[in-house]
Parts: structure tokens; C-alpha cells; sequence
């Protein structure tokens, strides 16, 4: 018999190749040297993720390979070659045939990365154009819809023709996705692609990036949500403080971590440990005010019962109209109570309703039909005046924090602000805002930032910093977490439980992260095209959905895939 020896497959060619990598700022920021001989390959059809906590380089390694570090930015490398293309020292001429086209990028901060003053079609548009793609006209129209469509943008017409403020959270970061996507690159680079996207669209969005694989083409990923990394990821750096402290397969660190960091990472996720345990292995958090006993244990259960409802709302309905003309009902007879020391999670689609809800709540828009009651006393049929004297008992933490700062101040005149109206000496104020920085994970260096000086984790920090500055009955945190990696998420976790517990505050709290939700969550509030579908307990409501819709959340909740959480013997969501 013939002997056929077997097939030799050729090794995929590298189609990325990163030797050494260093990227450093001017002496003016403490940073220094923000990556320091980062060194990795990527082939077609692979998916390399970088995780890691905030600010440990991820992002600037993202953005030196694509040329966007900055200008104050010194990159070095011993190889950094696309394709054949040395890419260190391109002009801009040069880059300009590469970006977008060979090499797609999805930004982090889906407000500062569209142009506020453009539809967002105009935007995606804007790319198909430059490389002559398409032609103008009704053909453009067509391409820049059909990429709406193929991120899961509803009304994709419409949205079209929208300014990014007028667009959710979700809604704009899928917009960056469509354009990064328009030309079809060869590597897309999308840097937490996923943190503003609610369950179905997140998953809706990873088989997208999934088809890209098949497709041949190659994908780095840098995202916060280990979960999201496991599914999706064929191989895994971590970096610590600008250097790559454990590679290897998905498989090899999800399964069995080498180095403490990563093991740090795997335990923070909030599915990944029980329920009731501090979730952080930092020092333990404490309230932002001298306490007597030691807060090293979370209370082992919230009570079931509450005692006096702080905050309520009877059939609040909100209109908008669009562009088209057409008077859209947003917010569709939303009714809800909050007791005092209560958490309220309130999840659903993007688009649901749910931060017009929490900024009808706030008094920040004003309901056109139904009402909300702060503290057993009208509230949004008061006056600005009338309002202004209570607005301290009532806090907000945003999803886009930047967008809610003043560019000019720094981090300290921020935090600063929240507290005025104490009776406080310049000292002890300034006493507070270093201990409130340090709550959140930040150093007294960040006091003289300004906000466009930090990431965008760190802008979260400080948004949270803030929110708790005044020591509030309620706060309304909007998707508070989005922009946090775990250690910090973990941290901030904890710090929330304790303030409940031994402050009696109360949370409305809005994620797209069931995993949190389900954490800190003592009731869960259901929404979908801006009406309640469901509302109850965090048990009855991710142990016995009652809905179809519900239980297709649950259902498309991202899970640690590899094992790390099933080997510790931790329950899972």
C-alpha cells in the first residue's frame, strides 16, 4: 500500500508583530513610562485580548500600534510591522492609508470619540468616503444603515440622522463599532468594545466579532470583563503597571493562572465568588466619616423588609420627538418605591427607558404625566428653587462622567465642590477630598489633574468620589461601573455595601452587568421599551424569571467559560 505521509500545515504568518514595545510621556506627567517591552504576534483568524487594570497600559499599547498615543508620546519598539509595513515613524499621509482601512479602531469613550456636532451617519459616512468606498449619495445612506443594522441599532434610519448626545449610552457605542467596521480591516482593535452594551446587544455584538475570526480577519481585544475575554479569546496578556505579567492561551489563564495578579483579577469577578463576601482583596473600604466598629466583613444579608420608603414614583410617562418628527413615548407608566437602605437594581435593553426613568427620578427632566416623591415630599412638581435646598440629599453617578465635569477644574476643585456646603476649615476639607480619593482607589497625585488628563476609569473614580462626597439618602448610579476594571469595580462594590449598611443609603442602581446587579441588588426592577416588565426580588428574579423577556437577559449573561470560577467552588450566576 501506498504510504501517504501526513499533510504539513503551514504556520499562520504573523499578520502583527510587536517586539518590545515602549511607549513614555514628557516629564511633566508622573507616569513617565506607561509600557514598558510589551512583545506579541497576531495571526488572521485570532483573537489576542489584553487585560488588566485601569491604567496598567492597555489602552496606550492599543493606541501606539495604530499611531494615536499623542503627541507628548515617545514609542519605541524593536519591531512594530503590519503586513510587511515598519509602522514606527509613518507620516500622516501614510497612516491615513492604513487607519481605518488595514487597521480598524474602536475607541473607548464612545461621547469624546463621535463628533458631537455630526449625525452619527455623517460619521460612520465620513470613513467610506475618505477611502472612496462608496459614492455619496443614497448608496452611502444604504451602507452606513446596513452597519447600523448589523450592530443591532434600532430605528437605524432614524439614528442615522441623530446627534450622539441624542443616542443611549449603548446606542453610540454600537455607532463606533459600525465605522470601525465600514472598511472591512484586516485587524480591528476594539478597546472595551462591550462596557455600555446591555446583555443581548453585547452578545449580539460578540458573534459579530466572532464572524470576523471566521472571516480570516484578526481581532485584539481589550476589555475589562474577563467573561467577555474567555469566550472570545485565543490568547491573553496581562498587564500590570506597563508590563506584561502572564501570557499564554485562553485555556492555560482562565484555567490555571500563574502569576497572583491574574489570580487577583479571576477573584474579583462578582460571579466568581459568593454572594455577601467582600468581593476585594484591597484593604477594606469605610465610609467617608469617623466610624467606631471595624467594617472588615459585609453584613452576611441585607434584611428583607425596609423600613420608610425614601424615594417613589406613580405612573411617570416621558415623550421625545425625533428628527423624523414622530413624538416617541420613552418612559410608558413607570411606578416604583425605594426604602431607606435599599438597593433598587433596574436592568434592560439599551434604549429601555431606563436612564430617562433615573433622570425623572432626579428631577433633572421632568415627567409629562405622574410624579416621583423625595423623602414623603413633592419633588419634581417643585421649583428649581424650591428643589435647590434638598439636591444634597440626592446624588448621581453618570455613565459618561465627563460629560458632567468642567474641563477647567481639577480633581480636587471637583470633589471639593460637593462639599461647600459643610462647615468645614480649608484643611479639613481638603483632609476629605484625599480621604475620598483614596476610596476609590486614587492617590492625592490626582488632585491637580484635570478631567481630559485621566483615564477613563479614573474620571469614574472621581464621578463616584463626588456622588458620595455629601453623604446622600439616595444615590442614582447610572452604569457607575462601565469604565472600571474588576480590582477597582471590587473595591467600589464593597465601598457601596458598607455605606448602605452602616450609613442607610439607598441605591437606584442601572447596569447592564447582571453579574453586579445580582451582587448588590436587594430588589430587581425589569425594563423593556419603557415599561416595567417585571419586578422583584434578586432571587425571584434570577432564580424564577417569569417573563420570556427576563429570562433571555439571564440567559445572555457572558460567564467566566474556562473554569477558574467552577474550580474554586464559588457559585456562579
Amino acid at each position: 500500500m501506498l504510504h501517504v505521509p501526513p499533510r504539513q500545515v503551514p504556520p499562520l504568518a504573523d499578520l502583527l508583530t510587536v517586539d518590545s514595545l515602549c511607549v513614555s510621556f514628557g516629564r511633566d506627567l508622573p507616569e513617565g513610562t506607561a509600557v514598558r517591552g510589551v512583545s506579541f504576534s497576531l495571526q488572521a483568524g485570532r483573537c489576542l485580548a489584553i487585560v488588566g487594570g485601569s491604567g496598567s497600559g492597555k489602552s496606550v499599547t492599543s493606541r501606539a500600534i495604530v499611531g494615536l498615543a499623542g503627541r507628548r508620546a515617545h514609542v519605541h519598539a524593536r519591531q512594530l510591522n503590519f503586513a510587511g509595513t515598519d509602522l514606527i515613524g509613518l507620516d500622516d499621509r501614510s497612516w491615513q492609508r492604513v487607519r481605518g482601512k488595514e487597521i480598524g479602531f474602536v475607541l473607548q469613550d464612545a461621547l469624546v470619540g463621535l463628533d458631537p456636532l455630526r449625525p452619527v451617519g455623517k460619521e460612520i459616512g465620513e470613513a467610506l468616503l475618505l477611502h472612496h468606498a462608496v459614492a455619496s449619495g443614497e448608496e452611502l445612506e444604504r451602507r452606513v444603515v446596513a452597519l447600523l443594522e448589523l450592530v443591532g441599532v434600532p430605528e437605524a434610519e432614524v439614528k442615522a440622522r441623530q446627534l450622539p448626545h441624542q443616542l443611549s449610552g449603548g446606542q453610540r457605542q454600537r455607532s463606533l463599532i459600525a465605522a470601525a467596521l465600514a472598511l472591512d480591516p484586516r485587524i480591528l482593535i476594539a478597546d472595551e468594545p462591550t462596557t455600555a452594551l446591555d446583555v443581548t446587544v453585547q452578545a449580539q455584538v460578540l458573534g459579530l466579532l466572532e464572524e470576523t475570526k471566521v472571516r480570516g480577519k484578526a481581532l485584539i481585544l481589550i476589555s475589562h470583563d474577563l467573561a467577555v475575554v474567555s469566550r472570545i479569546a485565543d490568547e491573553v496578556l496581562v498587564m500590570h503597571e506597563g508590563e506584561v505579567v502572564e501570557r499564554g492561551s485562553a485555556d492555560q489563564v482562565f484555567q490555571d493562572p500563574q502569576h497572583a495578579y491574574t489570580r487577583k483579577l479571576l477573584d474579583a469577578v462578582p460571579s466568581a465568588r459568593p454572594r455577601g463576601s467582600r468581593l476585594s482583596l484591597l484593604p477594606a473600604a469605610r465610609p467617608p466619616q469617623p466610624q467606631s466598629r471595624s467594617l472588615e466583613q459585609l453584613p452576611a444579608r441585607l434584611p428583607s423588609t425596609f423600613p420608610s420608603i425614601v424615594l417613589s414614583a406613580a405612573n411617570l410617562v416621558k415623550r421625545f420627538k425625533g428628527p423624523d418628527g414622530v413624538l416617541r413615548t420613552v418612559v410608558d407608566g413607570v411606578s416604583f418605591e425605594l426604602r431607606s437602605g435599599e438597593t433598587l437594581g433596574v436592568v434592560g435593553e439599551s434604549g429601555s427607558g431606563k436612564s430617562t426613568m433615573a433622570r425623572m427620578a432626579l428631577a433633572l427632566d421632568l415627567p409629562d404625566d405622574g410624579a416621583v416623591l423625595f423623602q414623603g415630599q413633592a419633588w419634581t412638581t417643585l421649583t428649581d428653587r424650591e428643589r435647590r435646598a434638598r439636591r444634597r440629599a440626592i446624588s448621581v453617578i453618570y455613565q459618561d462622567p465627563l460629560s458632567s465635569f468642567d474641563p477647567r477644574w481639577t480633581v480636587g476643585r471637583i470633589i471639593s465642590d460637593s462639599l461647600a456646603s459643610d462647615v468645614l476649615t480649608r484643611g479639613e476639607r481638603d483632609q476629605r477630598v484625599i480621604q475620598l480619593l483614596d476610596l476609590v482607589g486614587l492617590s492625592p497625585a490626582f488632585l491637580n489633574r484635570r478631567p481630559l488628563e485621566l483615564s477613563g476609569g479614573q474620571r469614574q473614580r472621581v464621578a463616584i468620589a463626588r456622588a458620595i462626597a455629601p453623604r446622600p439618602a439616595v444615590i442614582v448610579c447610572d452604569e457607575p461601573f462601565s469604565a472600571l476594571d474588576v480590582l477597582i469595580q471590587a473595591q467600589v462594590l464593597d465601598l457601596l455595601a458598607d455605606l448602605k449598611a452602616h450609613l442607610n443609603m439607598s441605591y437606584i442602581f442601572i447596569s447592564h452587568d447582571l453579574g453586579v446587579v445580582r451582587h448588590l441588588s436587594d430588589r430587581v426592577m425589569v425594563m423593556r421599551q419603557g415599561r416595567v416588565v417585571e419586578t422583584g426580588t434578586r432571587d425571584e428574579i434570577f432564580l424564577n424569571p417569569r417573563t420570556d423577556y427576563t429570562k433571555g437577559l439571564i440567559a445572555a449573561v457572558p460567564r467566566l467559560a474556562r473554569g477558574w470560577a467552577a474550580n474554586r467552588s464559588f457559585s456562579r450566576l
